[in-house]
């Protein structure tokens, strides 16, 4: 990547964690014309090497974080546990259905790959948030049905706010956010209840702490600060690395 930190504001609509040119509504009304308009083939969401996918997964975070975290897996129903872990961090490629319900983000872009490490607190109160959007996707609901089905689980708190401590990491030089940005930037990723950017002093000059858009519009409790860092999860510098 030939950016620096400092001069690269774009942000992702993840993942875990974004993505460009989606759904108004429901994918059926929208323009057939349109990038990604609905949902592609299953098999194209899917990863048939399961050790490559397990291998990628573990990108997301530096092997000595990584290497004893459980690894989870997309199969066609939603994710599965490849490897049990030990140390309490889940890794996983989060697909493009986690971007915002709302905009032009390429909601269902097939090529979207986010390998994404939770840290246990995040693990317990995010995640799950990841794993229900997956699972709904795959049963083939439309963008809309998603959101409602989300909010009517937030209600009965089947999805609760994040819990304290929560954070998860995103290093990985193969990721690729969305067609815009690519694999973007190495960040890590800090989650809490629904809070004002200016509670982080996020997204104001100088400042190197951003809003993730992931949840704009969505019902999720969860309000995301990123931060970007120098280095990939390999410790190569991000500057060395072509994108």
């Amino acid at each position: 990547m030939n950016q620096k930190l400092s001069a690269n504001r774009a942000k992702p609509a993840l993942i875990f964690l974004a993505a460009a040119a989606t759904l108004a509504g429901a994918a059926q009304a929208q323009d057939s014309t349109a990038p990604y308009a609905r949902m592609a083939p299953l098999d194209e969401y899917l990863i048939p090497d399961r050790n490559a996918e397990i291998a990628l997964a573990r990108t997301a975070a530096p092997s000595s974080v990584s290497n004893d975290a459980t690894i989870l897996i997309l199969g066609r129903h939603g994710y599965e546990t490849a490897v049990q872990g030990k140390n309490g961090f889940v890794c996983l490629v989060e697909r493009a259905w986690n971007g915002p319900f709302e905009g032009d983000d390429g909601f269902w872009n097939p090529k979207n790959r986010g390998p994404d490490c939770y840290n246990a607190a995040a693990a317990r109160t995010v995640l799950p948030i990841i794993l229900m959007r997956a699972k709904l996707a795959l049963a083939g609901e439309s963008k809309e049905k998603m959101r409602e089905s989300i909010k009517a689980a937030v209600e009965k708190k089947e999805l609760l706010p994040p819990e304290p401590g929560g954070m998860a990491y995103m290093l990985s030089k193969q990721q690729h956010l969305n067609d815009a940005a690519g694999h973007w930037l190495p960040h890590l990723m800090f989650f809490v209840p629904v809070k004002d950017a200016n509670t982080w002093g996020a997204d104001v000059p100088g400042s190197p702490v951003m809003v993730n858009p992931h949840f704009n519009g969505a019902p999720e409790p969860v309000t995301e600060f990123m931060v970007p860092v120098s280095k990939w999860s390999d410790g190569t510098p991000v500057e060395k690395h072509g994108g």
